[in-house]
């Protein structure tokens, strides 16, 4: 019997390798134009489900996909503030961009300390994941918050650092659904003779991503 955290992890998965696909062409194709801005608006609604779905799956399943859900929050965050980058002088942007940057702050002391819990541990490891990959993803939400709170005070947002701005936050988003694809779960979707070349997975995925 198929349950219900089956098909959100099928889902998840197969979201995830859309964001990739769609991610890469986007990111390959000339900014501005008809191929990227419809790829981009793909990979956001792709990119946007799969990691919150990811985010419900480290919830569930935390004793096997804890770190998916700082994970999927850091995605989801990402893809919805890189639109809002490209779009902060629209009406109540700003708005959204603090409360944005309230859940990166959120996530990032989250992930800090539960890195630091893991150092403290027989093996450095928390819920199967080492201390390292906590710290590697508070990284990442330590500078989305960053650059949410520069986009919230500033008062003069040019246009140069609204597009930097935009594809900081897709390409790491981009990472992550990437390193998701690879080395995480969605690695099983590839033949099991990708699986065991050494370009796909990692001997222990979850200290790969």
């Amino acid at each position: 019997m198929v349950t219900l955290d089956v098909i959100a992890l099928l889902a998840h998965v197969t979201l995830g390798t859309l964001a990739v696909i769609v991610g890469a062409i986007a990111l390959g194709s000339r900014k501005g134009r008809k191929v990227h801005v419809s790829a981009g608006r793909v990979f956001v609604i792709s990119m946007g489900v799969a990691s919150v779905l990811g985010a419900i799956l480290g919830a569930l399943k935390y004793e096997t996909f804890w770190i998916t859900f700082h994970a999927g929050i850091l995605g989801a965050t990402l893809v919805a503030s890189g639109v809002l980058a490209v779009r902060i002088r629209a009406r109540g942007a700003k708005r959204w961009f603090i409360a944005i940057a309230v859940l990166n702050a959120l996530n990032a002391a989250a992930l800090f300390a539960a890195g630091w819990h893991a150092t403290t541990l027989p093996d450095a490891r928390l819920f199967g994941f080492a201390a390292g990959d906590y710290f590697f993803l508070f990284g990442m939400a330590a500078i989305a918050f960053g650059g949410d709170v520069r986009m919230t005070i500033g008062t003069r947002i040019s246009n140069r650092h609204r597009i930097a701005q935009h594809l900081l936050r897709m390409c790491i988003g981009f990472f992550i659904a990437a390193g998701s694809a690879f080395t995480g779960p969605g690695a099983n979707a590839f033949p099991q003779a990708v699986q065991d070349s050494g370009y796909c997975r990692c001997p222990n995925w979850q200290s790969c991503f």
